[in-house]
């Protein structure tokens, strides 16, 4: 499927989840992408044997390409100023107080320049998760979506950041206030989420540490692991389980619909692609990522993403320089 072709043939959500069903139920491998908004997207069938769209989950890929790792990668951000980024925390703020929301997730829109390609960026990143829709955009997200194994689906929501050189790290993350409420409240809407589609849902690990290489050094990242059980012919229904799901409780908020209109009349547009989800069957077993870390080709110019969870105690300084210390190549 040449790259014309991938982009024309663009799905809305019905589609999408009829060809997720059908695929499914014939345990015949696919790669899908989904936007935020869960209208558009693309299902790529045999998956390996095509190279407009490169991906990596974890130890699973379609590109053996090695680039020269002596290779100079230089990122140059512009970013929107605080008083304008105060102007979007302020709409957040104000759902907060009327208790629209307990937790929102905003982003911001970061104009950059890089001196290699997004291919380039997408072979050297080190990150678990990886995705590269040639001439449009490339992600290199460290958060799993959901993983479908042995009938059990496992779900690994990410907050909660901190730069590795702070003294002492790990302690001042897990014990910092404002980080632990948004943690728990992520932890509950994803075990929520699950008890929609699984049984037996259970918190396997609760707030564990991972540690991340970037361009600006290393940082610590807080997860958690939330299982269920799926006790019911799941394959033919794959399309149906993810989109309940959808969109992902990390990078929306709790509760979900009225947080994400408060989401709409803060961010003023749409996300598209960013923050929201990709992920391959493999014939038995699913694997997928949030499309978090991810910079977009519009118009010959390059546009990073990022963005963080806002509560009623956060400060709008702080939120906004998390926003761009997120601004990183993964390398």
């Amino acid at each position: 499927m040449s790259k014309d072709v991938l982009l024309q043939n663009m799905l809305c959500k019905d589609r999408i989840i009829e060809k997720m069903n059908i695929l499914g139920k014939e345990r015949k491998p696919f790669l899908f992408i989904v936007d935020f908004e869960k209208e558009n997207g693309y299902v790529v069938e045999d998956p390996f044997n095509q190279q407009d769209v490169l991906f990596q989950l974890n130890s699973i890929s379609n590109s053996f390409c090695q680039v020269n790792d002596l290779v100079f990668a230089g990122l140059m951000a512009e970013p929107k100023s605080s008083e304008e980024y105060n102007c979007q925390f302020g709409v957040v703020r104000e759902g907060l107080q009327r208790g629209d929301s307990f937790l929102a997730n905003l982003t911001i829109k970061t104009k950059v320049d890089i001196n290699i390609s997004l291919e380039d960026v997408f072979q050297m990143a080190n990150s678990k998760y990886k995705l590269l829709v040639r001439d449009k955009f490339v992600c290199f997200s460290p958060e799993c979506f959901v993983r479908i194994e042995n009938n059990r689906i496992s779900t690994f929501p990410m907050k909660g950041t901190i730069d590795c050189s702070i003294e002492n790290a790990k302690d001042v993350i897990l014990n910092d206030y404002k980080e632990t409420c948004e943690h728990n409240t992520i932890v509950d809407l994803m075990r929520n989420d699950l008890n929609i589609i699984a049984s037996n849902v259970r918190v396997e690990r609760f707030r564990y540490i991972d540690e991340l290489k970037t361009s600006r050094g290393n940082i610590l990242q807080v997860s958690s692991e939330i299982s269920g059980d799926l006790d019911y012919d799941y394959y033919s229904e794959l399309g149906n389980l993810i989109f309940n799901l959808l969109p992902a409780g990390s990078v929306s908020g709790a509760p979900k619909a009225s947080t994400l209109k408060i989401i709409q009349d803060a961010e003023k547009e749409k996300r598209g692609f960013y923050t929201g989800v990709f992920g391959l069957f493999d014939g038995l077993n699913l694997d997928s990522a949030v499309i978090i870390r991810y910079i977009e080709n519009k118009d010959d110019k390059y546009y990073f993403r990022s963005g963080g969870g806002v509560t009623i105690n956060s400060k709008s300084k702080d939120e906004y320089q998390e926003a761009i210390n997120k601004i990183y190549l993964p390398f």
